[in-house]
């Protein structure tokens, strides 16, 4: 007996120490790689003016609760990234690329700045990125493609340049494109067409030029918002466009538009607001407009249109408050 009473506690400390090992081996996956990760964003954000990341993300607490960060509640590693508006300036590193299991990134209404890095592409489980209203410059990675599940994808008020990859048109689960108020220029890529599942498409306050391609909107069943405003596109309206009986918004106002109003206009029966103004539209209005059942905001005002009917009376614009983004 004595033996067995000298033994016991010594099996008892193997035991324990076996069982703590275990528990860091466990967690060391986020509380190395996917803390490390967003321990090197911090470092690379140069302010923060509510102190939210000098505060919060430290090695005091978890980095599941580590503020804008969620993790999965069976793995325990980050899925998704939330600094949206909390005024940091800063660049994005490429640790960031290190958050395997990351589905959701926004960090919309923030200064970032400079070029995003191409080890991002290794996030392939990302589904939704929000980068709006920062300072990000350079092109559009063609990278993005890598992103083979990514259903939202907002670059929206930044300084990106040069054209809109065609490698976008790859992403088949995008539902929301939304690339408005940059420095974009070229022309709108054919390969958009491929994307069947698009709802929204936001390319308005850019330098895009060109036509519209006639086979753009062949097989974009889905689309219910489409505004190219405020760019650089002529030639006539393609009528595939009106193929997208599911558009709620239309909007090609402010480009060089020529040429008729397509009577196939009528087939947009679920139109709420129609915007045309400030164009090289000539013809008759078509009165099929008068019928669309939901059409609410109507602008046709600044082209070469002509009323005949006298359907509308002396004005073409029915409500000059904007649609809301």
């Amino acid at each position: 007996m004595g033996n067995i009473v000298f033994l016991l506690p010594s099996m008892v400390f193997v035991v324990l120490l076996h069982n703590s090992v275990a528990a860091l081996s466990a967690e060391s996956p986020t509380t190395t790689t996917d803390q490390l990760a967003l321990l090197a964003l911090k470092a690379h954000v140069t302010h923060d003016p509510q102190n939210l990341l000098a505060t919060n993300w430290t090695n005091a607490t978890s980095v599941c609760n580590w503020i804008g960060v969620t993790c999965g509640s069976n793995h325990q590693r980050v899925t998704t990234l939330d600094l949206s508006n909390m005024s940091l300036v800063g660049t994005v590193p490429p640790h960031l690329a290190n958050l395997s299991f990351l589905s959701q990134l926004n960090i919309r209404f923030n200064h970032f700045h400079g070029s995003l890095p191409m080890e991002l592409a290794n996030l392939s489980s990302l589904k939704y990125i929000n980068f709006g209203y920062n300072n990000f410059q350079g092109e559009i990675p063609s990278w993005f493609a890598s992103f083979t599940q990514l259903q939202s994808l907002f670059l929206y008020h930044n300084n990106f340049s040069g054209v809109i990859p065609s490698s976008l048109g790859s992403l088949l689960n995008l539902e929301k494109l939304m690339l408005y108020d940059n420095d974009l220029e070229g022309h709108i890529p054919t390969a958009i067409k491929n994307l069947s599942n698009l709802k929204w498409l936001y390319l308005d306050n850019n330098k895009l030029s060109g036509q519209l391609p006639s086979t753009l909107f062949d097989h974009l069943p889905k689309l219910q918002h489409l505004v190219l405003e405020v760019n650089l596109l002529f030639g006539r309206i393609p009528t595939s466009l009106f193929k997208c009986q599911e558009l709620q918004v239309l909007s090609l106002s402010v480009n060089a538009l020529e040429g008729s109003v397509p009577q196939e206009i009528g087939n947009l029966t679920k139109l709420s607001e129609l915007y045309l103004y400030s164009n090289n539209l000539t013809g008759e209005i078509p009165s099929i407009i008068g019928s669309l059942p939901f059409l609410e905001y109507l602008d046709l005002s600044d082209n070469n249109l002509t009323d005949s009917r006298n359907t509308w009376g002396t004005s073409f614009t029915c409500s000059s408050q904007p649609f809301s983004q």
